[in-house]
């Protein structure tokens, strides 16, 4: 159904009892290509590796936080940057990009500097991309076509996530956030992925994923 609405692609949030293989094929029989998917709870880097090769992906949500969770300090937010780093330059030796998905709690600050901040800045590049969620940067009140500006070539992929004046879900266009100049910036820093998520639907998901869709349909981007 999501093939048929008109999208090129997904991003993985789970095998749901399936093997990576499995996936992969199911998705490539209906024409879907896996942008990306989710592995930050695999701290075995190697069969992390191993996983993604056999998905036919080239990029996941992998592991940055040593501790699996926020750091709170500067000697925590230094820790998760260098363990990024590490576990970032380990996978792209495999053909991989590591990158890190932000909520809101991403944009609170240590030493005054949002901890999305500390990692994208003190990380090497080719270790580690984002996937900035353009919801919950607005969410913490932080424009997220400004942020998304300040890191070209470093957000391959975006969460493209609405919400209304009540900081509800709700399908792409039908919220408060302003996409001329989301996709401006996207299109600037050079993001190749447009993920639509949506946590929760008050409609039926696939009627969810029909009207985001054709959010981009009216704007020629698809």
């Amino acid at each position: 159904k999501v093939s048929g609405i008109g999208n090129e692609g997904v991003e993985l949030a789970g095998y749901y009892g399936l093997s990576p293989g499995e996936v992969r094929d199911l998705m490539a029989d209906n024409g879907l290509v896996i942008a990306g998917t989710h592995g930050a709870g695999e701290r075995d880097i190697p069969k992390l590796a191993a996983q993604i090769k056999e998905l036919g992906c080239d990029a996941v949500w992998g592991p940055v936080l040593p501790e699996g969770r926020l750091p709170e300090d500067v000697e925590g937010c230094k820790a998760m940057v260098d363990y990024a780093n590490s576990v970032g330059a380990q996978l792209k030796k495999e053909g991989i990009q590591l990158y890190y998905h932000n909520h809101s709690k991403e944009f609170d600050k240590v030493e005054g500097r949002y901890i999305m901040d500390w990692l994208l800045e003190d990380t090497e590049p080719e270790n580690v991309a984002a996937e900035i969620d353009v919801m919950w940067a607005q969410h913490a009140d932080v424009d997220p076509a400004e942020y998304i500006r300040k890191f070209p070539g470093r957000v391959p992929l975006a969460h493209i996530k609405d919400m209304d004046e009540k900081h509800e879900f709700t399908e792409i266009g039908r919220g408060i956030l302003d996409f001329d100049s989301i996709f401006d910036a996207c299109q600037e820093v050079g993001t190749r992925w447009y993920i639509v998520e949506q946590d929760t639907c008050k409609i039926d998901p696939i009627e969810s994923v029909q009207i985001s869709f054709d959010f981009f349909k009216d704007r020629g981007m698809v």
